[in-house]
């Protein structure tokens, strides 16, 4: 059975029924619902649970000495990348990326270090220092070693037998031998990422059990590139790929991550090419920015993009950086320096309400101001949306920001026009 099962989640093109965590309806089916009459006072609105914002990165010494308690730093990364010259560190920065999550051993740390970024390196890269702010314990662990405490013996995927007896699952075992190796009690993060092992497969109280070993945490499932994926979730191709299934991947490792009382920053993963050899969709640039932007919405503390071209015409290692990216890369800048911007106020805790049924939306407030984010969610169709404010955001007007206009407010409400399912809006609203 555990052969089976093995087989199974590393054949991510098959269609297998699983049962989703995530209620997905037929596009074609849902009518545009009015925003619900009620009206709760925003004083009164409950907040969503969170880890201390970054706050949290005070109980990590080497990140709070590198900053990553300021307010107005929020990671953004990229993984699995050689920083070898200076014009490597030039790109990446130009393209809004402060940290690199994993590090090929090739890599230079004082090149990171002297050009004020991050990194979260697997090894102990020769004369690392401040700029290593946490450590990568391993990459998708539930996929590859699976659900587990068994004795691990010491080998990675395609190195031959990873558990003891064969057909045994491991994976706790991994990350606990991982996490033991590196040197302890230094202040820096553990990290670590997983797949869809996690997302799809694991019972939950199974797949909460790997978050006990991380500091910080993420999990990637590329619903825009991945044509496996659909069937592989049993999602309905017409709500799978969907800036909004970038959200409820989040949701996903969010509710993980909660259920021992305890919480953890987790990042969001976005593919930015061809993840995937036998594939060739692409990942378009309003999408990109839209899963970023669902990621947010769903409480992502920070983004990672995966920089790897496996599949097409245009295999690379470093898509960010050259030819292959070429289209992707102003997207990935621009919604990069959204981010930096708003960074103030992506690090405040964010309020509960429901501005309207079937839209995905974040209210935040920084400085007096109400920042409102919003997009259409799953089975909700693209098209024009009303969304109440919460009593109490008494203004005539929502500045749009990025987008040079403002549209009114009428009655506690704001109507705007989504296009398309990645479309986002972000409305800052000044009461008085």
């Amino acid at each position: 059975m555990n052969r089976r099962r093995r087989a199974l989640l590393l054949g991510a093109a098959l269609a297998v029924p699983v049962l989703v965590a995530t209620l997905v309806l037929d596009h074609d089916t849902v009518p545009d619902r009015p925003a619900t009459a009620t009206r709760p006072a925003v004083a009164e609105l409950d907040r969503v649970p969170w880890e201390g914002g970054p706050a949290y990165y005070e109980a990590f010494p080497a990140a709070a000495a590198a900053g990553w308690t300021d307010p107005g730093f929020f990671p953004i990364g990229v993984w699995f990348e050689a920083v070898t010259s200076q014009r490597d560190v030039d790109l990446d920065r130009a393209a809004g990326l402060n940290t690199y999550f994993e590090l090929t051993t090739s890599s230079d740390p004082a090149l990171i270090r002297e050009n004020g970024m991050f990194a979260l390196p697997s090894a102990q890269l020769p004369g690392y220092g401040e700029e290593t702010v946490g450590w990568v314990l391993t990459d998708e662990v539930d996929l590859w070693a699976h659900e587990g405490d068994a004795p691990w013996t010491g080998n990675s995927p395609g190195q031959g037998q990873i558990c003891v007896p064969e057909s045994a699952l491991c994976g706790y075992t991994v990350l606990d031998t991982l996490r033991k190796r590196l040197p302890p009690d230094d202040g820096r993060l553990r990290y670590a990422n997983f797949g869809f092992g996690m997302s799809f497969f694991i019972e939950d109280d199974l797949a909460a059990r790997f978050l006990d070993y991380t500091d910080a945490s993420s999990l990637d499932v590329y619903w825009y590139t991945d044509e496996g994926m659909c069937g592989l979730s049993s999602t309905p191709e017409n709500v799978c790929r969907f800036a909004a299934s970038y959200g409820s991947t989040m949701d996903r490792i969010r509710k993980l991550d909660g259920m021992n009382g305890e919480r953890q920053p987790i990042y969001a993963f976005v593919e930015v090419g061809l993840p995937f050899e036998k594939f060739d969709t692409r990942i378009q640039p309003a999408e990109l920015a839209g899963a970023v932007m669902n990621s947010l919405i769903h409480e992502a503390r920070g983004i990672i993009y995966f920089n790897h071209n496996f599949g097409g015409d245009c295999i690379s290692q470093h898509v960010l950086r050259g030819p292959c990216g070429a289209e992707i890369r102003p997207a990935v800048t621009e919604v990069n320096r959204r981010i930096t911007e708003l960074a103030p106020v992506l690090n405040t805790r964010s309020f509960r309400h429901e501005f309207a049924p079937g839209m995905d939306t974040m209210l935040k407030r920084h400085d007096g101001s109400y920042y409102v984010f919003a997009m259409v969610g799953r089975g909700t169709p693209a098209g024009t949306h009303t969304l109440r404010l919460p009593a109490g955001l008494d203004a005539r007007r929502a500045e749009v920001l990025f987008e040079d206009r403002a549209v009114e407010i009428v009655d506690g409400t704001l109507t705007d026009a989504f296009d398309a399912e990645h479309t986002y809006h972000i409305y800052r609203v000044a009461p008085g």
